[in-house]
């Protein structure tokens, strides 16, 4: 697809949603799409939220587990990433849980849930009819125990969607060189655009595909696991950083790209 913007008009450029200057000119010098529409061909978020609403309708209860805030709800410039994200406008009641205060500014679901480490969920048996959990695999301290919880709250036949990065990939490795006491740090320069408040410790005890297998075995689940490489999102905005990590046919890099997990329950 080919797509001019004249030069001379290309700084007053915008639309309702988004201008030029919400735009990475380092993302942009290698997806060039970015300036049309605020989302590259390869945007992870894209690809995650489009398979999931191809799952979600009015009659469908969703749990947003590890819902946080929702900070793309507030600061994503991008209107057609935001929609996509933004399943309450398709499902029956989004339900967010966190284990963190943060849940109760979360204004992109129904229900604020917040949850204790180590606890039973606070909900009743086979609630959910689609259980999504977008980043927060990588923060799982207990993940036998979240596993068993997610299939008591699951109805039969339901969904977990999750997304997270692969273990093996160059930021799940890096990230687990640095301690947590650090990540916050460390992300002021690897993603500018990151703020603190939005920034956990990390435990990557859910990451691959063998994790999955092992925490959601096939006699309770058909597993549906892929990857999928989207473009880098730690680059200390710098092409140098960004080039070589970058997704392309004919360089591909083993784990780059995050892990999407789909699961449904075998028990239709």
């Amino acid at each position: 697809m080919a797509a001019i913007n004249p030069k001379r008009s290309q700084r007053n450029y915008q639309t309702e949603d988004i201008s030029l200057s919400d735009i990475s000119s380092v993302v942009s010098h290698f997806y060039p799409e970015l300036n049309i529409s605020g989302y590259t061909s390869v945007d992870g978020t894209v690809e995650f939220y489009g398979r999931l609403n191809s799952i979600i309708d009015e009659s469908k209860t969703v749990l947003d587990f590890g819902a946080g805030r929702a900070a793309w709800f507030e600061d994503d410039p991008c209107h057609y990433r935001r929609s996509l994200r933004n399943i309450r406008e398709r499902a029956g009641k989004v339900v967010g849980c966190d284990i963190d205060d943060a849940i109760f500014q979360n204004n992109s679901v129904d229900e604020q849930v917040k949850i204790n480490l180590g606890e039973r969920l606070p909900f009743e048996d086979h609630s959910f009819d689609v259980i999504v959990s977008d980043y927060t695999f990588e923060h799982i301290a207990n993940p036998s125990e979240v596993a068993d919880e997610f299939h008591r709250i699951l109805r039969p036949g339901g969904w977990i969607c999750a997304r997270t990065p692969n273990k093996y990939s160059y930021i799940s490795v890096l990230t687990r060189l640095i301690k947590n006491a650090h990540h916050a740090g460390v992300l002021k320069y690897a993603q500018t655009n990151r703020k603190e408040i939005d920034v956990f410790p990390t435990t990557f005890l859910l990451n691959s595909k063998g994790d999955v297998s092992k925490y959601f075995d096939s006699s309770r689940y058909k597993d549906y696991t892929y990857r999928y490489e989207a473009e880098p999102a730690y680059y200390f905005n710098s092409k140098w950083v960004f080039a070589p990590f970058r997704t392309r046919p004919e360089f591909y890099l083993p784990g780059v790209g995050p892990q999407q997990s789909l699961q449904r329950s075998s028990e239709c």
